[in-house]
């Protein structure tokens, strides 16, 4: 009895395990919304990333993280190296291309709680008399994300964090 249990949970920790190799080698996880205020004004908050972490919803959950900018001011080449709690980890941001007032792509290197390395795009398009700003990510994805991602939704959680930071940043770009 004890031999059959143990052969159907290895058969089945196997099929996980198989299953979880079969799933998409990269991943892509975006929001958008819609801001009243011209891309000409949003442009500098996302492309200085001084002005970036002031909505930006990860620095925002450890009020305490140690962080240290380097590089020029603001666009290409800025870099923001950051160590906080289990909710940030350890990591650098920084940009890698900018195009005013349309598009900051940004490089996102994690070593704490995993390792990864993702590019991070936003985008600005005019909507109207309002501004349409995608905030996307996307990287490859070993096989210790494609296993968390069965029993985690990453896309949720992650979209979660951007939703709020789209958020935040349409608080701070409609102010009067």
């Amino acid at each position: 009895m004890l031999k059959t249990l143990a052969l159907v949970l290895l058969v089945a920790v196997a099929a996980l395990l198989v299953y979880a190799s079969t799933r998409p080698d990269h991943f892509r996880v975006e929001r958008a919304t819609t801001i009243h205020a011209p891309a000409e004004r949003l442009f500098p908050l996302i492309n200085d990333l001084h002005r970036f972490n002031t909505w930006n919803p990860y620095n925002q959950k450890d009020p305490a993280m140690a962080g240290q900018y380097s590089g020029p001011e603001a666009g290409p080449g800025a870099t923001y190296d950051f160590q906080g709690n289990k909710d940030v980890g350890k990591g650098r941001i920084g940009i890698t291309a900018s195009t005013a007032p349309t598009a900051v792509t940004m490089q996102l290197d994690m070593w704490e709680p995993f390792e990864g390395h993702n590019v991070v795009d936003f985008t600005l398009a005019p909507a109207g008399g309002a501004t349409r700003v995608t905030w996307a990510m996307h990287g490859p994805s070993s096989f210790l994300p494609k296993l968390i991602g069965i029993f985690v939704n990453m896309d949720q959680m992650i979209g979660r964090d951007f939703e709020q930071g789209l958020a935040n940043l349409k608080a701070l770009a409609e102010k009067p």
